[in-house]
C-alpha cells in the first residue's frame, strides 16, 4: 500500500507518454483502464508506463453498466482521487463515473455539450459567440435541410474525433452524395445505427477560409488561463488532414483579442469550469470562430509538449492536480513565453500497405527534436480518405524562434515520406 493518491486513467495510449509522465510529476499512482481487445497502437507494453500500478480492461462503450460497476468496486478496494481521460470519446463516461463516486469532474451536461457538435453550436450561438451558419442532421435523408446554406460547406460527424469523415462540399449538387458517404464512414467507425453509438448525427456548416489555430487552456474554479495559441495551417479540404502545429503563433492584436474572447466565452457557454481544454478555431477576416472545444488534453496528451516548450508549465501534471480538486502550480502567475514548441504530423501522402517511412531516423538526429512517436509501421495499411486509419506518427521539436520551427517543418515536408506497395 502507498499514501499516494490513486487516479483512474481511461483509454490512454501507452505509446503517448505525456499523461503518464504528468501523473508521476503530480505524485499519483495510476490504474490504467484499457480496452479488453486493444488495437495494435493501444497494446500494453511488457513494462508498464510511468506511474501505472495496475491495469483494468473495461468495455466502457459496449457495456457501460458493467464498466461503472467495476470502477465502483475498484473504488471500494482503494479509493480513487480522480478519473481522467485524454480521449475525446471517453469524456462523457469519465464524467459519469466521477459523478457516481462523488469525485470532481465535468457535469454530465457539459460532457454532452463538448462532445455533440450540434449542442456545442447551439450553446455558442445562444451565448452570442461567433458561429458559422449550420444545420444539424439526424440522418442522411435530412441532407436537403442543409441545401440552403452558402457553399462551400463542411460535413462532419456530430460526435466525431480528429478529422474522421470531415469533408468539404463545394456545391449543393454534391451535398446528398457527401452526406451519405460521411454517414457510411460513421457507421463503420462510430457505430451509427447500432446500440453503442454516441451522439448519432451530422453537422453541416459553412466553410471558414482563414487560418486555423489551436488553443491549449486550463480552467480552475471558473477561471480560464490560456497557455498557448498555435498555428495549424490553412487546410482547404476536401479532407482535412492535420499537418503542422507551431506555437506561439504570430498574431495581430485584433486576432489575438478575438481568439481570447471566443475561447473564454466558450468555456462559460459550455460549462467548462475545471480542467484542460483543447480548442480549434478558424478565422473569417480578423474574427475567430470556434470549430470545437474538447475538455481534455489534446492529441492523447501530446499538447503538453507544446505548452511546456512555450511556457514551462506542467500541463499534464496540472490536469491531474485539478482533477483531484487541487490548485494548479503557479496558478496566479502570468503566462510567459520562453520558446517555441512544434509538432509535425507525418503526412499520409497516399493509401495502401506501408513498406517504409523514410526520414524519421534522420529527423531524430536533429538536436531540436525532443522525441518521435511512430504509430504506424511497415505492413500496416492506410485506407483512402474519408476512411480513418489513424496518425502514422509525429515529430516533436523545440525551437528558439517561430521562423526556425517553420523552416524545420518545411524541411520535413521534403524528407519524411511514406512509401507504399
Amino acid at each position: 500500500m502507498t499514501d499516494r493518491p490513486l487516479v483512474a486513467l481511461v483509454y490512454q495510449r501507452p505509446g503517448m507518454p505525456w499523461m503518464f509522465e504528468g501523473a508521476r510529476r503530480a505524485g499519483v499512482d495510476v490504474v490504467l483502464i484499457h480496452r479488453p481487445n486493444p488495437r495494435p497502437d493501444e497494446a500494453l507494453p511488457a513494462q508498464l508506463p510511468p506511474a501505472v500500478v495496475r491495469t483494468l480492461p473495461l468495455d466502457i462503450f459496449g457495456d457501460e453498466a458493467a464498466a461503472l460497476a467495476a470502477i465502483e468496486e475498484l473504488h471500494g478496494e482503494r479509493p480513487l482521487a480522480a478519473i481522467v481521460t485524454a480521449l475525446d470519446v471517453a469524456v462523457p463516461f469519465t464524467a459519469r463515473a466521477a459523478r457516481m463516486l462523488g469525485l470532481p469532474g465535468l457535469s454530465e451536461e457539459t460532457s454532452f455539450a463538448v462532445r455533440d457538435k450540434r449542442e456545442m453550436r447551439r450553446r455558442l450561438e445562444q451565448a452570442g459567440l461567433n458561429t458559422p451558419a449550420y444545420v444539424g442532421l439526424s440522418g442522411p435523408e435530412d441532407w436537403k435541410f442543409a441545401a440552403d446554406l452558402v457553399f462551400p460547406v463542411v460535413v462532419k460527424p456530430a460526435g466525431g474525433f480528429t478529422s474522421l469523415g470531415v469533408t468539404r462540399v463545394d456545391s449543393a449538387e454534391d451535398l446528398e452524395t457527401t452526406v451519405r458517404s460521411v454517414w457510411e464512414v460513421c457507421e463503420r467507425y462510430l457505430g451509427y445505427g447500432g446500440s453503442s453509438a454516441q451522439f448519432e448525427g451530422l453537422v453541416v456548416e459553412e466553410y471558414l477560409d482563414g487560418d486555423e489555430y489551436c488553443i491549449e487552456s486550463l480552467s480552475y474554479q471558473g477561471q480560464v488561463k490560456i497557455h498557448t495559441i498555435g498555428y495549424k495551417g490553412r487546410p482547404e479540404g476536401p479532407y482535412f488532414e492535420e499537418k503542422v502545429y507551431r506555437a506561439p503563433a504570430p498574431l495581430s492584436p485584433e486576432v489575438e483579442w478575438s481568439i481570447i474572447e471566443q475561447i473564454t466565452g466558450a468555456h462559460a457557454a459550455l460549462g467548462v469550469t475545471d480542467g484542460p481544454t483543447h480548442s480549434e478555431l478558424r478565422l473569417r477576416g480578423d474574427e475567430a470562430y470556434l470549430l470545437e472545444m474538447g475538455a481534455r488534453v489534446g492529441a492523447s496528451g501530446a499538447s503538453h509538449h507544446i505548452v511546456e516548450s512555450v511556457t514551462g508549465a506542467d500541463f499534464t501534471g496540472d490536469t491531474f492536480r485539478i482533477a483531484m480538486g487541487q490548485e494548479p502550480l503557479g496558478w496566479n502567475d502570468p503566462v510567459w513565453h520562453r520558446g517555441t514548441g512544434a509538432m509535425y504530423f507525418v503526412p499520409v501522402g497516399g493509401s495502401g500497405r506501408i513498406t517504409k517511412i523514410a526520414g524519421l531516423s534522420e529527423a531524430a538526429a536533429d538536436p531540436r527534436v525532443d522525441r518521435i512517436v511512430q504509430l504506424l509501421h511497415p505492413g500496416d495499411r492506410i485506407l483512402p480518405y474519408p476512411e480513418y486509419s489513424g496518425y502514422p506518427g509525429f515529430v516533436f521539436s523545440r525551437h528558439d524562434s517561430y521562423e526556425d520551427a517553420e523552416q524545420f517543418h518545411d524541411a520535413l515536408d521534403e524528407s519524411v515520406v511514406i512509401h507504399y506497395e
